[in-house]
């Protein structure tokens, strides 16, 4: 399986198991069949509410597990607190990568918000510590006030959303850059020019697509509901996409094309 660099020297999986919208009572159960498939990177939150279910599937073995800060826990001292929580429901004394989840920039606290982070890197209980949905300016402010990258930014990014400023910025500056929902919320999966793809490559649609993403030295976190879907999912890394291929993908991108919350509004 296909590691990235971190910019702290660390490696961390290009793929990995999301569990967005993963019910706390399925957590453990399908972070567990996702490990057992050979995934080595499970990805939470805490406004997932599946941290117990991620920490008891992941206890005992290497994986390499991520969490995040929520909006509500924002502000230097919050964040500890915070953090000791998602700790705690992890069952870990320390977590591989911990991200703020959203810059929330209306709050003006994601810069103190950072210097948590910093300091909880710099006690070796968050081992890596990046960012999620901030764009090249919110990035700029915090190196800028801090001295210190952030490893990753994780921010929504699919074929009808390829995000090429953000990552023209995270080249950069040296950060890796992971796709959530890569596959455009399944939206993606269904356009004929994906299935066309697809059926001439002997590759399912959502292979294709996140064939496409790893092929840009993106990393991935797509969620699974069954174990099917995990194994689907996980072979991607062995499709090879053609140059002529990537090239189609690569013109389906549409400035409107995003999904979520426009991180600079909130």
């Amino acid at each position: 399986m296909t590691d990235l660099t971190l910019n702290d020297g660390r490696t961390i999986p290009a793929i990995g198991f999301g569990t967005y919208q993963v019910p706390p009572e399925d957590a453990a159960r399908l972070s567990r069949e996702a490990l057992d498939a050979g995934y080595r990177l499970v990805d939470t939150a805490a406004f997932y509410g599946n941290e117990a279910g991620v920490g008891e599937a992941t206890a005992g073995t290497d994986a390499f597990v991520t969490t995040k800060l929520w909006r509500d826990d924002m502000g230097f001292d919050a964040t500890l607190r915070a953090f000791d929580a998602s700790l705690a429901k992890l069952g870990r004394d320390s977590v591989d990568l911990f991200l703020i989840h959203w810059p929330m920039p209306s709050h003006g606290l994601y810069v103190e918000t950072w210097r948590a982070l910093v300091r909880l890197r710099d006690e070796k209980r968050a081992i890596s510590i990046g960012v999620s949905n901030f764009s090249p300016d919110h990035l700029d402010r915090i190196v800028d006030a801090t001295g210190v990258v952030p490893a990753l930014n994780q921010i929504e990014l699919h074929p009808n959303f390829q995000q090429r400023a953000a990552r023209a910025a995270h080249e950069r500056l040296g950060i890796v850059t992971q796709s959530w929902s890569p596959l455009g919320q399944g939206r993606t999966i269904a356009d004929p020019v994906i299935g066309e793809i697809a059926a001439r490559t002997g590759a399912t649609p959502a292979q294709v697509i996140l064939a496409w993403h790893l092929q840009a030295g993106l990393g991935v976190i797509p969620k699974a509901s069954s174990r099917a879907r995990i194994d689907e999912n996980l072979a991607a890394q062995h499709i090879t996409l053609s140059a002529e291929d990537i090239a189609t993908i690569d013109a389906m991108d549409d400035a409107d094309g995003r999904l979520g919350p426009n991180p600079d509004t909130l």
